[in-house]
């Protein structure tokens, strides 16, 4: 409670408690602006009847005291009251009870009797060349009865922009409370162990409804690396335990026997089993870094076209000496914002893909080309292919195809090239029929 304000209901109570405090300041001057103008009005007015007074008594004295009488009579004037004295201060004329200052001017605050009740005035006293003194007055009476009103309005309005303030606050406090009490819910789930909750999303396209969005793609990312450390340990495990049964066997032997060569034999293959499981490791380590996003720090412009063009030259030997025709289609002055080395490693696992497990006299095609704003990076051949079950299934680590057990390999170059692809941001295809083809999406610049 003593941190109320930090949350929305007291944010927003603080922001309407604002507002009133405007609506009151407000007020205030256009209380005091309305008030003034009133009172300049009833000057202005006392000041047009005292000199209508004048001009009408042109003859002195006599003739102004001739004209008060009249306006009392037709009491034209309902609100001016008017007092006519001489030099001594005795009455001349003029029913307005109260003592005629000596000091010419207005007076804001006249005291005066009216049938009886003790009443203030507005007046305006005028000394006459003759010696007497003219006061003319104006009831307060309706300045009095504005100022009233305009009080209790600002009063209201105050009151009111509070009272919709605080229910305001209370409403937005309501909503914000439930909207955050469903993503609560979900994490208390994740944190339970339930990786499959996401936080609801009701359509609105609100706020909220954006943090929910960017909520649940964590939580897909989240999801897809737990499932991807899932199948990790279980394919170590599984596609492990035989390298390291032989590992263990070749060590056996070597350790059964007394004849030298045959030990010696034992701990070369041995040997040769333990650097094979540390490529492999090496590998998983390689593809576990590039899935953690890490390279994504030391991501620059790379000239894709003259990379590609780089690297399928550098393999055309290559290709050549194991009877495989190389072909490319590449579009000149395409760029990415990538790193460079992982790209250089995609392409040229696909490039060692196709050596490995097509058959010599297979083309090769490598193809870069511009699509609207993606760049289309594609390493397809005319070979054997892979059936459509296989293809679902070959960026998965150690997955190999039924064509390629008896080639080389651990499984993890295909696994490697979509990990790379996601880093920057991109999709991968297999297109597994005729042939195999392995297409790249990726935005360009």
């Amino acid at each position: 409670m003593t941190r109320w304000w930090r949350g929305t209901f007291g944010l927003v109570a603080l922001v309407a408690f604002g507002f009133a405090l405007a609506t009151l300041a407000i007020g205030v001057v256009a209380f005091e602006t309305t008030h003034e103008a009133l009172e300049q009005q009833l000057d202005h007015r006392i000041a047009a009847e005292t000199k209508a007074l004048i001009d009408e008594g042109d003859d002195g004295p006599t003739g102004i005291a001739m004209a008060i009488r009249r306006r009392e009579a037709a009491r034209s004037t309902a609100s001016l009251t008017y007092r006519l004295v001489d030099a001594a201060g005795r009455q001349v004329a003029g029913q307005l009870d109260t003592r005629v200052p000596k000091i010419p001017g207005y007076v804001e605050l006249l005291p005066y009797t009216s049938d009886g009740e003790r009443r203030v005035a507005q007046s305006l006293t005028t000394i006459l060349p003759s010696g007497h003194r003219l006061l003319v007055a104006a009831d307060r009476g309706i300045i009095d009865e504005m100022d009233a009103t305009l009080l209790r309005l600002f009063a209201g309005a105050f009151g009111a922009m509070l009272l919709l303030g605080i229910a305001a606050a209370w409403i937005v406090g309501a909503v914000t409370r439930a909207r955050l009490a469903r993503i609560d819910r979900t994490a208390l789930a994740i944190i339970d162990g339930d990786l499959t909750q996401r936080v609801p999303v009701t359509g609105s396209g609100d706020e909220f409804d954006g943090v929910a969005a960017t909520l649940n793609r964590m939580l897909d990312r989240i999801g897809g690396l737990m499932d991807n450390l899932r199948q990790v340990s279980s394919d170590v495990a599984h596609d492990l335990r035989t390298p390291l049964t032989r590992l263990h066997n070749r060590l056996d032997e070597a350790l059964a026997s007394d004849d030298r060569a045959v030990q010696r034999e034992a701990i070369e293959a041995a040997a040769t089993e333990a650097r094979d499981l540390l490529e492999i490791f090496a590998a998983l380590l390689r593809i576990a870094e590039v899935e953690g996003m890490s390279a994504r720090a030391h991501f620059t412009d790379v000239a894709l076209s003259a990379l590609v063009t780089d690297v399928t030259e550098v393999y055309r030997p290559a290709m050549e000496a194991s009877g495989h025709r190389l072909a490319t289609a590449i579009a000149t002055g395409i760029i990415i914002h990538g790193d460079r080395r992982l790209v250089q490693r995609l392409l040229s696992n696909l490039l060692d893909n196709a050596i490995v497990h097509t058959p010599a006299g297979t083309k090769v095609t490598v193809s870069l080309e511009r699509i609207a704003a993606r760049v289309r990076l594609s390493v397809a051949d005319d070979g054997p292919g892979v059936s459509p079950e296989a293809a679902a299934t070959v960026f998965q680590r150690f997955v190999r195809a039924d064509s390629s057990r008896s080639t080389s390999g651990h499984g993890l170059g295909l696994a490697m090239v979509s990990a790379i692809v996601v880093a920057h941001g991109g999709s991968v295809a297999v297109q597994p029929s005729p042939g195999f083809s392995i297409t790249v999406d990726i935005d360009g610049r």
